[in-house]
């Protein structure tokens, strides 16, 4: 059974792109370089969607460069997973991954990244990578807080544990 790929089309002319990696609209409220999406359902929606399902996998195929942001985000949600504890209240849940979001952003293409063959980024434009990096950390902090949601959606005194489940899976045998 293959891995679900992201269905999110790609247009040349519209879609910014820095290296391979593609800045996807957004439904953020917080500020960065993301457009304004144009319905209800982006990357980061799919992201926790897909997240489940994606996990099991050791390989996958990239089709789009959709795809990349996808692997971007099922790693850092796995990222975010892991440093929360099966007795965590959504408060401290909240400062937790605000934290995680907002600190150590290591971004494609930087010196450290583990996942620097996957993604071909122009290191000598430093203009590219101050817009890619703000286009992460736009994007983590918005993941980040839309997990929350998700995760404390019964109970706002206990995670999920359907989704702490999830901390031991590495979806690729990679990490952020």
């Amino acid at each position: 059974m293959p891995a679900y790929h992201s269905t999110f089309l790609i247009d040349g002319t519209q879609d910014r792109m820095v290296g391979n990696f593609v800045l996807l609209p957004l439904n953020s409220k917080y500020r960065g370089p993301a457009y304004p999406a144009n319905s209800d359902y982006d990357i980061i929606d799919e992201c926790l969607d897909l997240f489940r399902a994606n996990s099991f996998f050791k390989n996958f195929e990239i089709k789009s460069p959709a795809d990349r942001v996808l692997i971007y985000g099922i790693l850092f949600i796995n990222d975010c997973l892991s440093n929360l504890k099966p007795n965590t209240s959504y408060n401290e849940a909240t400062k937790v991954l605000t934290n995680v979001a907002l600190d150590n952003v290591k971004v494609p293409g930087s010196p450290g990244f583990g996942l620097n063959t996957i993604y071909s980024i122009p290191v000598q434009d430093r203009n590219q990578m101050d817009l890619l990096t703000s286009y992460i950390q736009q994007f983590r902090q918005e993941l980040a807080m839309r997990l929350l949601e998700r995760i404390y959606a019964q109970s706002k005194d206990h995670p999920s544990k359907f989704w702490l489940s999830f901390t031991r899976r590495r979806f690729m045998n990679k990490s952020l």
